[in-house]
């Protein structure tokens, strides 16, 4: 299997991680050293962070997305990027209030003893949904 088709698949798992609300499967998925950087938040670096960051995100809302690939690129034998566009719903948990979630997407993926991983994941907003000041 080439590449692009193995990070795919890395990719639609982490999908499915984010609409099961599931952080083991989402651990699974990144490289001991990942860093998740959401937006309006801190960087979360290496697994404890990542995971705390990760609970603390599906404690606080329920995500059903779905990820659309807009670019992949091979960097390097050992990494390589993707920049998909998420869309779909999100509902917080405290208030039961939801609404429509996109995201333009940044995920960095290493090549780890043969295994494709998230190494740096980032997200904000597209364009349109932004704030402007």
């Amino acid at each position: 299997m080439q590449t692009k088709k193995r990070v795919a698949a890395v990719l639609a798992k982490y999908q499915d991680a984010l609409n099961q609300s599931d952080t083991d499967a989402v651990m699974k998925l990144y490289a001991s050293d990942g860093v998740f950087m959401p937006q309006h938040s801190p960087s979360s670096i290496g697994t404890d962070a990542v995971r705390k960051a990760y609970e603390a995100v599906f404690k606080t809302i329920k995500l059903t997305v779905k990820f659309n690939v807009a670019e992949v690129l091979e960097m390097a034998p050992n990494w390589c990027s993707r920049a998909p566009i998420s869309a779909g719903k999100v509902k917080v948990h405290t208030t039961g209030e939801g609404g429509p979630e996109a995201n333009q997407e940044l995920f960095v993926f290493q090549k780890i003893d043969g295994t494709w991983k998230i190494a740096r994941y980032c997200f904000l907003p597209p364009p349109t949904h932004r704030a402007h000041n």
